[in-house]
């Protein structure tokens, strides 16, 4: 098996190398595994693609590139460019630092990565780990790293793939838990949080001139039972 592996954090984010492993394990092989990746972190621009701008395209092995784009545009050069010689059977975005659950989903570029696969009719995974003050210390992304395997091919399996005219694709986010303390696993709605609206905070600059940054609310309010956030604080996938 094929497998093309990108994310939103950026070519060196400590979640790609988990995704990595995670993917290695599946193709059975790191000859098996390509990894493109944005050169710079891409959080938050969903399922934006540069239209209107040329990508950098940099190698740093067979296996690896990165993109100076979104996350959608690394998807189209692994398929275009990278791969254009043999499609990938798969492409999994993440682990990504942090959920994209709820309001969340529909900003991510971790999601954007896998809408933009399912529309090339490719099975497509977007992987999330939910940070907390119950991750491990030693390793934040305990919970994907032991159930990452299990919960991939769990969908490959058995999971529905395929609609008209559009493509499947599956959004999986992991507890804030360790991973020996996950519960299990979930298929959920999309929920809802009221405390989590996007908003600016503005700040004046030393030379007078005014910036706006973005800001949300609290990550870890629980949405509606048998929802994805309130999954997720109660320990499942």
């Amino acid at each position: 098996m094929r497998i093309l592996i990108t994310n939103d954090d950026g070519i060196e984010a400590p979640g790609l190398a988990v995704l990595h492993d995670i993917a290695t394990q599946i193709a059975g092989s790191a000859d098996n595994v390509f990894t493109v990746a944005p050169a710079y972190e891409q959080s938050g621009v969903a399922h934006c693609i540069s239209y209107t701008d040329p990508m950098k395209i940099a190698r740093f092995s067979d296996n690896k590139f990165s993109i100076e784009g979104s996350p959608a545009d690394c998807v189209m050069a692994g398929l275009y460019e990278v791969l254009a010689d043999k499609k990938p059977d798969l492409i999994l975005s993440g682990v990504n630092r942090g959920n994209n659950t709820s309001q969340n989903s529909m900003y991510s570029g971790t999601l954007g990565a896998a809408i933009e696969g399912a529309m090339h009719h490719i099975r497509s995974i977007a992987l999330s780990q939910f940070m907390g003050p119950k991750c491990p210390d030693d390793d934040k992304f305990s919970a994907a790293r032991a159930h990452g395997v299990q919960v991939i091919r769990a969908l490959l399996d058995h999971a529905p793939w395929h609609a008209d005219p559009y493509e499947l694709f599956y959004n999986v986010n992991f507890p804030p838990v360790a991973g020996d303390k996950v519960r299990g696993t979930r298929s959920v709605v999309q929920g809802y949080r009221d405390s989590i609206p996007f908003s600016t905070q503005p700040q004046v600059a030393p030379n007078g001139r005014k910036f706006l940054w973005i800001t949300g609310g609290p990550h870890h309010a629980p949405t509606a039972p048998g929802s994805d956030t309130h999954a997720n604080i109660e320990g499942y996938i």
